[in-house]
C-alpha cells in the first residue's frame, strides 16, 4: 500500500480572518513540493506568534509569495483527480477554500482528514512516533512540505508497526 499524499498549510494565525501562507504536500513517491502565497488585498490578519513559528514575514510572502491563482493552478496540475490528506482538516479546509475562492477557481482534488486512513493502532502509536520523526530528521522550522513529510514518515512507520503486531 502507497503512503497517502499529504498536504500542510502555514497560515497568518488562527481565526475567521487567517489565510493561507504556504502550502506544501509530500507525493506517495516522497516527492515534495512547497510555495509561499502572496497576501491578497483584502488578506490584513497577521499574528506575530504565527511569524514567530513560520520564521516567514509579510515582507517574505510580498516579495517570494506566488498569486493565489497562480499556487491554486500549480495545486490542480499537480494533485488533479486525487485524495490528498491533512492532519489539521478543520483548518486546513477553511484555508484552502480561502485560497481557491481568492482564485476564483475550484479545486481539482479531495482534501481529506488523515483520520479516514490511519487505524486504532496508528492512532494510539501517533504522538510518540511522530516526536521520534521530528528528533532523527531534526527539523528546526515550522514549514508546510517539512511539516507534509513528518506526517506521511509517521503515517508509514505507525503503518509499519501496526502490520508487525498483527
Amino acid at each position: 500500500m502507497k503512503p497517502p499524499i499529504i498536504i500542510d498549510i502555514e497560515a497568518s494565525g488562527f481565526g475567521k480572518n487567517s489565510y493561507p501562507i504556504e502550502i506544501g504536500f509530500i507525493s506517495e513517491q516522497a516527492e515534495t513540493w512547497c510555495s509561499l502565497i502572496k497576501p491578497e488585498s483584502d488578506w490584513q490578519h497577521w499574528e506575530a506568534s504565527a511569524e514567530q513559528t513560520h520564521h516567514i514575514t509579510r515582507e517574505t510572502l510580498y516579495e517570494y509569495g506566488l498569486s493565489a491563482s497562480k499556487v491554486a493552478q500549480q495545486l490542480n496540475d499537480r494533485l488533479q483527480g486525487m485524495v490528498v490528506y491533512t492532519d489539521g482538516w478543520i483548518h486546513d479546509f477553511i484555508w484552502m477554500a480561502r485560497l481557491f475562492d481568492a482564485a476564483d477557481m475550484a479545486p481539482h482534488f479531495k482534501l481529506e482528514d488523515l483520520r479516514h486512513v490511519l487505524t486504532h493502532q496508528q492512532e494510539v502509536e501517533w504522538e510518540n512516533t511522530k516526536l521520534e520523526v521530528l528528533q532523527e530528521i531534526k527539523v528546526d522550522r515550522h514549514r508546510a512540505s517539512i511539516d507534509a513529510k513528518v506526517i506521511q514518515m509517521t503515517w508509514l512507520r505507525t503503518r509499519d508497526c501496526s502490520l508487525a503486531a498483527t
